[in-house]
C-alpha cells in the first residue's frame, strides 16, 4: 500500500484519512465517495487479499490542479469522486471530469509503474455518442457503457449517461 502515498503525493492530491481495504467489486461499483477512514488508526499496513483493494479517499477538488497540470488549464473539471487504490500490487487513479473543450464528459484512467504514468483508458461521453480509446487488455479491469464492458481498442458507441471502470 505504500505505493498509494507516492501516487498521491505525485499526483499532488489531498487525502481525506487513512488507507483502507474494501471487495474490489464493491469498492469499483461505488459511484459515491467512500467513507473515510477512522484516522486514528493510521495509515497500517493492511495486507490485502486479492481480492481486495487498496484505496485512498481523495478530496475530489484536489484533482483539479492535477488535471490543470496534465492537461489544458482548465479543460477539465471533476464531476465525481476520483478514484485511486491498488490492485494486485499495481496503483491506478481513476478520474471524472466535465471536459470543456469538447463539452463531453470524460473518464481518464491511469496506471502508475516505477517509470511513471501511463493513461491506459479514455472515455468521452454524451447522452448521444460515447468514444473512447482503451488498453486494459493487460489488466484485471473493463470501461462498462450501458452494461456491455470494453476492454480494447479505440472506437464509438451508443450514448451514455455514465460510465463505469469495473472489473473485467
Amino acid at each position: 500500500m505504500k505505493n498509494i502515498h507516492k501516487v498521491l503525493a505525485g499526483a499532488g492530491l489531498t487525502a481525506l484519512g487513512a488507507i483502507g481495504t474494501k471487495a474490489a467489486v464493491d469498492y469499483l461499483r461505488n459511484r459515491d465517495q467512500e467513507e473515510v477512514v477512522d484516522e486514528s488508526q493510521g495509515d497500517q499496513e493492511i495486507s490485502a487479499p486479492e481480492e481486495e483493494v487498496a484505496y485512498a479517499v481523495v478530496k475530489p477538488e484536489s484533482v483539479q490542479d492535477f488535471l490543470d497540470k496534465s492537461f489544458e488549464a482548465n479543460r477539465y473539471v471533476p464531476n465525481r469522486s476520483p478514484k485511486v487504490f491498488e490492485y494486485k500490487g499495481k496503483s491506478y487513479m481513476v478520474i471524472w471530469a466535465r471536459d470543456n473543450k469538447q463539452n463531453k464528459n470524460q473518464m481518464l484512467v491511469f496506471e502508475y509503474t516505477d517509470e511513471g504514468r501511463d493513461m491506459i483508458a479514455s472515455v468521452g461521453y454524451t447522452t448521444s455518442k460515447t468514444d473512447y480509446n482503451l488498453q486494459l487488455s493487460d489488466t484485471p479491469f473493463a470501461v462498462e457503457v450501458n452494461g456491455q464492458k470494453l476492454e480494447s481498442g479505440k472506437g464509438e458507441t451508443q450514448g451514455a449517461d455514465n460510465v463505469d471502470f469495473v472489473l473485467s
